[in-house]
């Protein structure tokens, strides 16, 4: 096991073993109440992956979910503002089944000055995309390691598109709001099985296992890019719904980012 490798807390009344620790990382990690592991900065990303894996293999039957967290320089101040301005409970308790609705309201909003020859055009029909397996929002594009100390945590809630209510990210430029991403996660998951899986205070990653669940690539596309625009004005080649799609295709992780 790497020296890095912030041991995990196995019950939340025993103390972690701990060699090397940000102290405002480990005051973070116990706000959340639940199991952690913390990985401090500099360590090799595929073991907060494969961490989340093995935890995500038991999620089901041991009532939780898990979520990497990185703790940027921004994180800190992102978690300090929806602490005192949200109500977890709230979300949790008021999410809706209008993910669908939400996202379609979206996507007319961001295609509504499109005449019919434009929006042939920026659906398009491209057969190559980027094909994502792994999760990337944490990692330094210095050194390819974690880019800050980053926390899995195994979140006590039954559901997981509850996650938001720990994690309520959102309600900023063009992203999401909380109440509205916690019900596009909701029907992701009933739709995809796809969960929210990491975060960063400006990045969002899903976990597809079963990928696009037999849905059509463009249908899938038109929701990411309603969910996310900068995923195809930002995130593609060719700014064209047909290269997300074709790249969804094959990827288990869905990366979203909000500029």
């Amino acid at each position: 096991m790497s020296n890095n490798l912030l041991f995990s807390i196995n019950n939340q009344n025993q103390k972690p073993e701990v060699r090397i620790m940000n102290e405002l990382t480990k005051q973070t990690a116990e706000k959340f109440q639940c199991n952690y592991t913390i990985f401090e900065q500099g360590t090799d990303p595929e073991l907060v992956e494969e961490a989340y894996m093995n935890s995500f293999a038991a999620a089901k039957d041991g009532g939780y979910w898990p979520a990497i967290l990185s703790l940027d320089e921004h994180a800190s101040e992102w978690l300090n503002i929806v602490s005192g301005e949200t109500d977890r409970d709230q979300i949790i308790s008021g999410c809706g089944d209008n993910g669908k609705e939400i996202l379609q309201e979206r996507f007319e909003t961001y295609t509504d000055y499109m005449d019919e020859k434009e929006l042939e055009n920026f659906t398009g029909n491209e057969t190559e995309g980027d094909r994502l397996h792994h999760f990337m929002g944490y990692i330094s594009f210095r050194d390819k390691m974690l880019e800050a100390d980053t926390l899995l945590l195994e979140l006590p809630v039954k559901h997981p598109w509850e996650i938001i209510g720990y994690l309520p990210m959102g309600g900023w430029n063009e992203c999401p709001d909380a109440e509205e991403m916690i019900a596009i996660c909701k029907y992701w998951y009933e739709k995809y099985h796809a969960v929210p899986a990491a975060f960063t205070h400006d990045v969002m990653e899903f976990y597809a296992p079963d990928r696009l669940n037999g849905i059509d690539g463009i249908e899938a596309a038109k929701e990411h890019y309603a969910f996310c625009n900068d995923r195809i004005d930002q995130g593609t080649r060719t700014y064209r719904l047909s290269e997300l799609a074709a790249g969804l295709a094959d990827s288990d992780v869905w990366y979203f980012w909000w500029d």
